[in-house]
């Protein structure tokens, strides 16, 4: 489990020095696959098959379809970083300090993780609470992605009409 945990890791962090927009989209689908392989190891092989089957399979197929519509180009003379990487890597080291600190406190007196106790994963149980709780996030994601990329395209239009 940690070498796929370690795969995601390094994958995505690939993700952010890549230049080229398909082999980060190829970065994020090695992420994904990943995490998939850690949930079916963890043994909730259901989100292991969403994870896949949905992100992997579905999204990212049309995201590199979209990428391959759009035809991005890098512009000569272009930066390789934004103004945004040094606060980014601020807040990923915060991130990791925090995570580490957490693990090193560990859960408490007991011992145990929490839900450790009971039965690993329920599909009756993410049924309802997929259904009932968390279907107005799942609904806003995609309506979030359709945004992205009406935005994107019109990025690009905008760009191809000032190129003439």
């Amino acid at each position: 489990m940690a070498l796929f945990g370690l795969i995601a890791l390094v994958a995505a962090a690939s993700m952010l020095f890549l230049r080229e927009p398909m082999r980060v989209a190829l970065a994020l689908i090695t992420s994904m696959a990943s995490l998939g392989a850690v949930y079916g190891l963890m043994g909730v092989h259901f989100i292991a098959a969403f994870q896949v089957l949905i992100y992997v399979g579905a999204v990212m197929v049309f995201m590199v379809y979209v990428i391959m519509l759009l035809e991005v180009k890098e512009a000569p003379g272009s930066r390789r970083f934004s103004k945004m990487v040094l606060p980014g890597v601020v807040a990923g080291v915060l991130l990791l300090a925090a995570l580490g600190a957490g693990m090193l406190r560990g859960t408490g007196a007991t011992g145990t993780l929490p839900g450790e106790g009971r039965q690993a994963f329920s599909l009756v149980e993410f049924s309802s609470a997929f259904l009932t709780q968390y279907w107005l996030v799942f609904e806003l994601t995609t309506v979030f992605l359709v945004g992205a990329i009406v935005a994107a395209l019109a990025v690009v239009n905008v760009s191809r009409r000032r190129q003439g």
